[in-house]
């Protein structure tokens, strides 16, 4: 497998498309750009629908991969290592903050456990059965996968990414599950954008203190000299300092764009996910959107790279796909308002038009 292949599969939003909504808001009866940027994702969905005007978010998905990383184990998170499948249980029995939120917007949780450290008979089949590996490695000193691992990883997120699209999905929100992830995203990221450890060093969602810090900022400078000899293959760096949950992140992403599916990035792991793949097709980051930014250095230098302008930036940190989420109804508002605001009538116009040319005509005849 090359990832470098998507490039030729990935085709941008339909400009067309896209110039017929631009063309289609000057005619409304509100003002161009009194809406903000709400103006801006109802053209760009016409695009990514191919339709105007643009239809309804009807079908969203929630979209979690979870998994375990071996660098937690040197205490780098503010969760023990190898507990990444007490999130899942706590998301499928609607206890955290995002299956709460899932519920109120009515959309639907998929969670697919790509690398998590349990046994397979904690959570339901559903949701283990695609495992690639029991836990990743721990990248300062070994590779987070082999390489047909991080092959399978890749497909795996591919084939949700289909299985998806052909229920009738129209958007998904991209979230992760993972107790370390954090330390390979902002390895993956360091490494992309040429930038040292201290630089895309977070706290994480569950927050760590100065000393932790510390070890995770000293644990992505030795996993990014791993990572910085296969800088040109993208699959060798996911398999190198990545892990399965965020192998199968990558493809996810990537296939998504190939199906022309818009998603939702939420923090940091797929922001880092998202530049892998803009490395791999650079058409790919037009399907997706940046959700809200989270406040971990390592996602504000990806979206940066990407030209990805968050949506949100509401001081969330919890993680687990929350902020993307919260942004589902921005975008759900920019699709009504771009369908359902009327436009003028050009026929009223002219008329009207016409009676302020008789009435200034009137006028100078009295005059004279």
């Amino acid at each position: 497998m090359n990832l470098d292949d998507f490039s030729d599969l990935i085709e941008r939003p339909d400009g067309g498309v896209r110039r017929d909504a631009e063309e289609r808001r000057e005619r409304m009866t509100i003002p161009v750009g009194s809406l903000g940027r709400l103006d801006e994702l109802g053209e760009w969905l016409s695009a990514a629908q191919q339709s105007v005007p643009v239809r309804a978010i009807e079908q969203p998905r929630v979209v979690l991969f979870a998994g375990d990383h071996g660098v937690a184990g040197l205490g780098v998170s503010g969760r023990a290592a190898g507990t990444a499948h007490e999130l899942v249980r706590a998301t499928l029995d609607g206890a955290t903050p995002l299956a709460v939120l899932a519920r109120q917007f009515g959309v639907p949780v998929r969670i697919v456990d790509a690398g998590l450290d349990c046994d397979p008979e904690l959570l339901p089949e559903s949701v283990v059965r695609h495992r690639v590996r029991r836990g990743s490695g721990r990248i300062d000193i070994e590779d987070a996968l082999t390489a047909e691992e991080a092959e399978q990883a890749v497909r795996l997120g591919m084939a949700i990414a289909d299985e998806e699209a052909d229920s009738g999905t129209d958007l998904v929100v991209l979230g992760d599950l993972s107790v370390g992830g954090t330390t390979a995203a902002a390895t993956l990221v360091a490494a992309l954008c040429g930038t040292d450890a201290s630089v895309v060093t977070g706290r994480g969602g569950a927050g760590i203190d100065d000393l932790a810090w510390m070890r995770k900022c000293a644990a992505i400078r030795d996993a990014l000299r791993r990572a910085r000899p296969v800088m040109g293959d993208q699959l060798e760096l996911l398999a190198t300092v990545g892990g399965a949950d965020l192998a199968a992140t990558t493809g996810f992403l990537l296939q998504c764009a190939v199906r022309r599916m818009p998603v939702i990035l939420d923090g940091v792991v797929s922001a880092a996910c998202a530049l892998v793949g803009q490395r791999a097709a650079f058409r790919a980051p037009d399907w997706w959107l940046a959700g809200q930014a989270s406040g971990e250095p390592a996602q504000a230098k990806a979206l940066d790279r990407m030209a990805l302008n968050p949506l949100l930036d509401h001081g969330v940190i919890v993680g687990e796909g929350s902020g993307a989420l919260l942004a589902l109804p921005l975008v759900r508002a920019a699709a009504a308002l771009a369908a359902e605001l009327p436009e003028r009538d050009p026929v009223a116009e002219e008329k009207d038009s016409a009676d302020e040319g008789a009435e200034a005509g009137a006028t100078y005849d009295d005059a004279t």
